[in-house]
């Protein structure tokens, strides 16, 4: 896998970033999805979850998507929270949508599928988290 660890990089990507798919989105609030969907939120960005087990209903007060394709905004991000096999569809799907990043959470990843991405033009950031990048730039600011 081809990880980012260019914390600039990451940090202007957080910045730019206005809307987030947050695929593998989960109801259950001890899932990391669920917590860094929160977090993404609070924070003030548009985040719409994606599982298509819970399509249609919501999910921290968002509208549940079935696929990425199915949402009706331009996408910025699309963060994944799914097992490395369901990442080269997903791929397809942001190519289709014009996303600007994919973010690969941590240990998931499908070498070819990310560089099929990078090759349509989106940045792939793979193996980090946001909450854990959040915590990190509070950190520097405090140095």
């Amino acid at each position: 896998m081809n990880n980012i660890t260019n914390d600039e990089l990451v940090d202007e990507v957080l910045r730019k970033t206005k809307t987030i798919a947050l695929i593998g989105a989960s109801k259950k609030e001890k899932r990391p999805s669920n917590s860094v969907m929160r977090n993404l939120l609070k924070r003030g960005y548009q985040v719409f979850p994606v599982n298509p087990g819970h399509e249609g209903s919501t999910i921290l007060g968002q509208k549940c998507f079935s696929r990425l394709t199915d949402i009706p905004n331009q996408i910025d991000m699309v963060d994944v929270f799914r097992q490395s096999e369901a990442i080269p569809e997903i791929v397809e799907d942001a190519i289709r949508c014009k996303v600007k990043t994919l973010w690969l959470q941590l240990n998931i990843g499908d070498e070819r599928a990310e560089r099929k991405a990078q090759l349509n033009g989106i940045v792939v950031i793979s193996n980090r988290c946001p909450n854990i990048e959040f915590r990190r730039q509070e950190r520097s600011f405090q140095i």
